[in-house]
């Protein structure tokens, strides 16, 4: 019992001391798990490299994601052949194929039910 105890007593100091923080850790959490939406999204304005999207990332929402994050969703990417990379220079540059495209754009279709299934899990059921 008295482990019980202790632990809920450090879950609840717990969430109470990362109170200010939650907002940024669910921007991390959604960007982690929309990834390779996101990559496929900003594939639609021209070609980037696996260091713009950290840096995109980094500049848009605020945290740094891990380089391994970035470039295995990318490399999935490639070999569902949604994207495809080249070299240019020392640079590895990635733009969207034929599938990639049609697939961006069923996404962006998809966006406010999206949005809306995320409003909902966090919204209480009324009935």
């Amino acid at each position: 019992m008295y482990k019980f105890r202790y632990w809920v007593k450090n879950m609840i100091e717990t969430i109470h001391l990362r109170r200010g923080n939650i907002l940024k850790q669910l921007r991390r959490r959604a960007i982690r798990t929309f990834m390779d939406l996101l990559i496929l999204m900003k594939l639609r304005g021209g070609p980037m490299s696996g260091y713009d999207f950290i840096t995109l990332i980094f500049r848009e929402f605020g945290f740094l994601p891990s380089s391994g994050s970035i470039y295995s969703t990318l490399y999935a990417l490639e070999r569902e052949g949604l994207i495809e990379g080249y070299w240019n220079g020392k640079k590895r540059l990635y733009t969207l194929t034929a599938k990639g495209r049609e697939a961006a754009q069923i996404a962006s279709a998809l966006s406010s039910s999206v949005g809306n299934l995320i409003l909902s899990i966090f919204h209480e059921n009324s009935s």
